[in-house]
């Protein structure tokens, strides 16, 4: 009996994960492509932000990958857009970029980036990052309800956050960080320990978007429930129920 050859390709796609990759430089995505297909993902490529942003209105990937130097648009912009918007705000985003300024880091993960890399790189370390991100991503917590006080409730089984019954939209980084330090309430994390949770093996720079995520963090939960997380000077943070 004749094979379905176009089943059998949809069948071994199950399970599979997608990665948006977006960069006008053809030699660039090729080598990205070529290497996240041998570890087994399932490519999108795109030369420039609109193509990308026109993918997203019918799939969603399980992981962006965003220069940001694009011919019709910046791929911060790109990045705000994944972050602004509901259908889109819990995809991971690795930013690829020749832009590698302390500035740039920074501002890159202000607006919601999960991780940076800086051209030129390794494929092997990229490919573990982008393994990285996606494990953190991916890391099952149990089904239970976390409840800060009378203001804060987390569903760890939806990854879910509401502050004062409204529910609040987080990035997948800030989510893990919010869930991990409400584990126990009142104990004191270090930057490396929250660091290390997140699987990001990098210091330097890389410690300071700890404190770049708890500001966003705070920002979103709103006056009152931001102040339940604490600064412990020179040390890391902490969230309190009052």
């Amino acid at each position: 009996m004749q094979q379905n050859t176009s089943n059998s390709v949809i069948l071994q796609e199950v399970g599979r994960k997608t990665v948006a990759v977006v960069d006008d430089e053809a030699d660039i995505v090729e080598l990205v492509s070529v290497n996240l297909q041998k570890h087994g993902f399932i490519v999108r490529e795109f030369y420039d932000g609109n193509s990308f942003l026109q993918y997203l209105k019918t799939e969603t990937p399980d992981l962006a990958v965003l220069d940001l130097m694009l011919p019709d648009t910046d791929g911060m912009e790109l990045c705000k857009f994944i972050r602004r918007h509901e259908e889109t705000a819990n995809i991971p985003v690795i930013i690829l970029t020749a832009k590698g300024d302390e500035t740039d880091k920074i501002l890159g993960f202000e607006l919601g980036a999960d991780d940076y890399i800086t051209k030129p790189f390794s494929p092997r370390e990229f490919i573990a990052r982008v393994k990285a991100v996606l494990r953190r991503e991916g890391k099952q917590f149990k089904t239970k309800i976390v409840n800060i006080g009378d203001l804060i409730q987390i569903d760890t089984q939806k990854h879910e956050v509401f502050v004062s019954d409204s529910k609040i939209y987080l990035t997948a980084t800030e989510y893990k960080i919010l869930s991990y330090i409400s584990e126990k309430i009142g104990w004191a994390y270090s930057r490396e320990q929250i660091l290390e949770h997140l699987g990001v093996q990098d210091k330097g720079v890389l410690d300071r978007t700890v404190d770049v995520h708890i500001k966003n963090l705070r920002e979103k939960l709103g006056v009152d429930a931001g102040k339940l997380i604490k600064n412990i000077r020179g040390f890391g943070y902490k969230i309190e129920q009052k």
